[in-house]
């Protein structure tokens, strides 16, 4: 009896080490190492130049090149910069300096396509149509758009300098950088009372900023609706079905399938806008701006004008990486009420197509063409007249 209690005891012991050592081996994470991590230790460890290498930019790009090569386009990463700018970004709000602008560089230059108004860049002087060239004294050509854009927007409450071409002129001009909202929907009542609504995108405070618009305009005599989601690069999935819920009557609005095969439904109640709509879209509108277009369409509530939309079918998540970088993923496809899906029929064909020249595409997108000489516009109000 004796020795049994003595190997029990010993049987215990043993068992306790081997728990407390798997939760040891659990806490210290010894995991087969990968190949990228083996990649980088040895890097690391015997790369001649290292103490000239920045390892933290040798991982995004490692990360980066990852991600593209999924081979979806949709799909993206973030470096830390990126991730905490992209939060404000789908809140509709930012740190910056109050300008919109071209997505790519002209002459090695930033150019403004927009000035926010009351914003610091209007206070300090910059106009549309300016170009930068340097920030903080560095010029943009050599540091790219993505870091020029990472640079300008900094902290609230800081100050940057710019060097700004206009015309013949050279201006250094110092800019505060403060928190702004992004401004999502504008509105108009036009000539026969059709209220014109433009949505800008679908993130944060997008449904009810365009459904206090539409109030508005009706409240205004507007008897007939033209949305205008052309340059809308989408967003969230509740923010359009919101608005398609309040717009249409009772019925499936959007419907998405992850990639466990989960299907997800939402649905609209009986209350409803009656009134005549026109939707107009471009080559830039994407994802949740072509899914509002297509289901008004779907529905026989909505006409569509202008040009065959991007065509993205896929919807992704942001998820954060340890050391403050993240990814965006696709990871599941949405469809219409009917079964569409965007990016399977190479996006969607308007009912009335207008194409427009490079000129007219640039001032629509600028928002400095006016209703009156916008052929999309005017072909959406000849089709709400008949």
């Amino acid at each position: 009896m004796r020795w049994k209690a003595i190997l029990t005891h010993i049987g215990c012991i043993l068992l306790g080490a081997f728990l407390m050592f798997g939760i040891l081996f659990v806490y210290l994470d010894f995991r087969p190492e990968t190949k990228l991590g083996r990649l980088e230790r040895i890097i690391e460890k015997r790369y001649i130049g290292i103490e000239d290498v920045d390892m933290q930019e040798v991982e995004d790009a490692a990360a980066n090149a990852m991600v593209n090569a999924l081979g979806d386009r949709w799909s993206y990463y973030l470096n830390e910069s990126a991730y905490e700018n992209n939060i404000s970004t789908q809140n509709n709000t930012y740190v910056g300096i109050g300008v919109s602008i071209f997505t790519e560089l002209q002459d090695g230059c930033i150019v403004v396509e927009q000035v926010t108004p009351g914003g610091p860049a209007e206070e300090a002087g910059i106009l549309a149509g300016d170009r930068i060239r340097d920030v903080a004294g560095e010029s943009v050509e050599s540091m790219g758009l993505s870091e020029a854009q990472s640079r300008i927007r900094g902290k609230a409450g800081t100050s940057i300098e710019l060097t700004v071409l206009r015309d013949d002129q050279e201006l250094t001009l110092s800019v505060e950088r403060k928190e702004m909202e992004t401004q999502i929907v504008t509105k108009e009542l036009l000539d026969g009372n059709v209220g014109y609504v433009r949505i800008v995108n679908f993130r944060g405070r997008s449904s009810a900023e365009a459904q206090a618009a539409v109030e508005d305009l009706m409240a205004q005599g507007a008897t007939s609706l033209i949305f205008d989601v052309r340059f809308n690069p989408g967003g969230f999935v509740k923010e359009v079905a919101d608005l398609l819920d309040y717009l249409m009557p009772e019925g499936v609005v959007f419907r998405s399938v992850d990639y466990t095969g989960k299907e997800e439904i939402y649905d609209s109640d009986a209350d409803c806008i009656d009134l005549p709509m026109a939707v107009l879209v471009n080559g830039d509108s994407y994802s949740a701006a072509e899914h509002f277009a297509a289901t008004l369409k779907e529905a026989g509530l909505a006409t569509v004008v202008g040009q065959k939309t991007v065509g993205k079918g896929r919807f992704q998540v942001v998820y954060s990486l340890l050391d403050g970088s993240g990814v965006g993923l696709s990871i599941g496809k949405y469809f219409t009420p009917g079964g569409v899906n965007m990016q399977d029929e190479g996006g969607l064909v308007p009912d009335v197509t207008v194409e427009v020249d490079d000129d007219t595409y640039t001032a629509i997108r600028a928002a400095t063409l006016s209703p009156a000489d916008d052929p999309q516009v005017q072909a959406a109000l000849e089709v709400l007249k008949g």
